[in-house]
């Protein structure tokens, strides 16, 4: 069956998931997206495919969605449920399923729970599931440590640690780390939502806890600054002593005041690429990679989920509805 995809938000990340979808024979009838450089264009001169493919990007969803009667929205456009709620709505009041790289949406009941009782309901109604993914939250963090646990008899903790050198990342992720900021500036920036640094450590930590049927005290999660010992330099940012030249961050997962489950994420200019998880229990492993494309992984995600999604239950799901292979508590 060709699948007819919308992409909502044609930023860096929409404009992959509409390359990934294109690559992979859906039938893109919609591109919506607000920026006035990008609305009135044709969607092949914005991906920059030397073609056009007679698809205007508008910032009109509602008729877009109406008049394109699409199968699946692939939605980019925030990291926060409460922000992008109505955006995913429009998508649903039309029966139309959801993707979304929201960070937050991939575990909403940690900081939404109302919202995401009421969208929940909403999608039950009209028929529509709303899925939020990406690659973290929704693959290293979370499903991959998940997976890799189904060899264990007995499990007592899982570290995942998440290492990446962010010179090699967009301009918005370098952004949003705070490089080259003070420690000051990047404390107060953090604390007014000025920057965000990682979203979605407590979602990940929630999400591989449900998947391994893990019943949780308390989540804990935070993240500072990591400071330059001499001067460093991206395709757009100069580092000097002293400034912020990446972060570190965790999330940890308690049952009583046993740390069973802990995610950290080291972005920082010049680290090393790598992930690992380390699995304690019966028997213990240990699994390391090379480090996985951020944005590339996260397109790959949405749109390899799309076709399960199209075949989910209604409403509003978590990745433990979709990829239920894990140690069992």
């Amino acid at each position: 069956m060709t699948i007819r995809a919308v992409v909502y938000g044609v930023g860096p990340i929409g404009q992959l998931i509409a390359r990934v979808a294109l690559e992979k024979g859906f039938d893109v009838v919609g591109a919506i997206d607000i920026d006035p450089q990008k609305v009135g264009k044709d969607l092949g001169e914005v991906l920059g495919l030397g073609k056009t493919l007679g698809i205007k990007v508008e910032s009109d969803a509602d008729k877009v969605l109406r008049d394109s009667n699409p199968d699946v929205v692939l939605h980019s456009t925030g990291s926060f449920f409460d922000k992008v709620y109505p955006q995913i709505m429009r998508a649903v009041r039309v029966g139309a399923d959801v993707v979304s790289t929201c960070e937050t949406l991939a575990w909403p009941w940690y900081r939404y729970p109302d919202l995401a009782e009421l969208v929940d309901n909403y999608a039950r109604n009209y028929g529509s599931t709303v899925l939020g993914a990406g690659v973290n939250p929704g693959f290293v963090f979370d499903v991959l440590p998940a997976v890799l646990s189904t060899t264990l008899t007995r499990l007592e903790k899982i570290t995942v640690t998440r290492s990446l050198d962010a010179s090699k990342r967009r301009y918005s992720f370098q952004k949003k780390i705070g490089l080259g900021m003070t420690p000051t500036q990047f404390r107060e920036a953090l604390g007014r939502g000025e920057i965000t640094a990682h979203v979605g450590f407590a979602e990940s930590v929630l999400l591989m806890a449900s998947m391994m049927g893990l019943r949780l005290d308390r989540v804990e999660e935070g993240q500072e600054a990591i400071i330059a010992d001499r001067h460093y330099e991206t395709q757009y940012f100069r580092i000097e002593e002293g400034q912020v030249r990446g972060v570190v961050g965790h999330g940890s997962g308690f049952i009583g005041d046993k740390e069973v489950i802990r995610v950290e994420l080291r972005a920082c200019v010049e680290c090393e690429d790598f992930e690992e998880v380390r699995l304690m229990g019966e028997p213990s492993i240990t699994w390391r990679s090379t480090g996985t494309s951020g944005d590339p992984a996260t397109a790959a995600v949405i749109v390899n989920l799309a076709p399960r999604v199209l075949n989910a239950r209604p409403g509003l799901v978590t990745l433990k509805d979709l990829v239920n292979y894990s140690y069992t508590a």
